[in-house]
C-alpha cells in the first residue's frame, strides 16, 4: 500500500521556506502531524541558510484544531502526554531563530490558533474564523493561549477563552490578533510582500531581534534591557552595521551578506 502524503509539506523558495499542514480539508492536528511539525521546524532551525518561514494550511483551513476523535477517549495520563507533545511542537515554532509568518488561509481554531500565535506575524484571508472553542468540548485553552491577554487585552482574551466563540478575521485585525486581512486570492502575494520587507534587513540583525522578542516575553524589564544591550553589541561582530549605515548615508539599498548569526 502506498504511503499517504506527509502531514507537513516543506517547500524552499530561495531563503524562504513554506511549511504546509497537509491534512485537508481542515488540517486537524493529531499525534502524527504534531510529530511532523516539530521535526520540520527543528530541521529548519538548524539550517543557517533559511531566513524566514511561512506556515500555512492546505485546503480550506489553516487548522481547525485538534482532531476531537483523539480527545474523546483520553485519560489523565494520555491527556498530559498529548498536550505536552503539542506544547513541545508549538514551542519549536515559537522559538524558531528566524521570523515565522502564519498565512491563515481559512479557519484557525483551537490548537490551530495557538499555532498561529506561536508565529511572529499573521496574515489572514477575509472572513476566516479565529477562536479558541476548547471550553465547548470540556477542556481549557492552554499553551500559546497565554499570549492572548498581552496581545489583545485581558477583556477580549477572556471573552474568547470563556465563551469559546469565534471572531472573523476583520475583527481579529481590529483587535490586533492578526497583522493584515486580504482577499483569498491575494494571500500568497501579501505574505511574499511582507517577507520581502523582512529579507531587505540585515540577516544577523533579524535573528538577533527575533531572539530578543522571544526573551522579552519571558523576562523582567531589567533583564530584557540587558539582553538588548548584548544583542546590539553582538551585531557589531558582523559587517552588517557598517554596511547598513553606509548605505543609509549614501542613499542606496544595503548589500547585506555573510552567514546569519544569533544570540548564544
Amino acid at each position: 500500500m502506498a504511503a499517504g502524503p506527509a502531514p507537513v509539506g516543506v517547500r524552499r523558495a530561495g531563503e524562504v521556506v513554506w511549511c504546509t499542514l497537509e491534512r485537508p480539508p481542515l488540517n486537524l492536528l493529531e499525534p502524527g502531524s504534531i510529530r511532523a511539525l516539530r521535526a520540520a521546524f527543528e530541521a529548519l532551525a538548524a539550517d543557517g541558510a533559511v531566513r524566514l518561514v511561512v506556515l500555512t494550511g492546505s485546503g480550506r483551513a489553516f487548522s481547525a484544531g485538534m482532531d476531537v476523535g483523539y480527545l474523546r477517549d483520553l485519560d489523565t495520563a494520555g491527556a498530559r502526554a498529548l498536550i505536552t507533545a503539542l506544547h513541545d511542537a508549538i514551542d519549536v515554532v515559537h522559538r524558531a531563530p528566524v521570523p515565522v509568518i502564519a498565512a491563515v488561509n481559512g479557519a484557525c481554531l483551537g490548537a490551530g490558533l495557538e499555532l498561529a500565535l506561536a508565529c511572529d506575524l499573521r496574515v489572514a484571508v477575509a472572513g476566516a474564523p479565529l477562536g479558541l472553542p476548547e471550553v465547548r468540548v470540556g477542556v481549557p485553552s492552554v499553551i500559546q493561549a497565554a499570549l492572548l491577554p498581552p496581545l489583545i487585552g485581558p477583556g477580549r482574551a477572556a471573552e474568547l477563552l470563556l465563551t469559546g466563540e469565534t471572531i472573523p478575521a476583520e475583527r481579529a485585525l481590529a483587535w490586533g490578533l492578526v497583522n493584515a486581512v486580504v482577499p483569498a486570492a491575494g494571500l500568497a502575494a501579501a505574505v511574499e510582500a511582507l517577507a520581502g520587507r523582512i529579507l531587505a534587513c540585515g540577516p544577523t540583525a533579524v535573528r538577533l531581534q527575533k531572539a530578543l522578542i522571544v526573551r522579552w516575553r519571558e523576562t523582567d524589564l531589567p533583564a530584557a534591557i540587558r539582553d538588548g544591550v548584548d544583542a546590539f553589541a553582538a551585531a557589531y561582530a558582523t559587517s552588517e552595521p557598517r554596511e547598513g549605515t553606509s548605505a543609509f548615508l549614501a542613499k542606496r539599498a544595503p548589500r547585506f551578506g555573510g552567514a546569519p548569526g544569533g544570540l548564544r
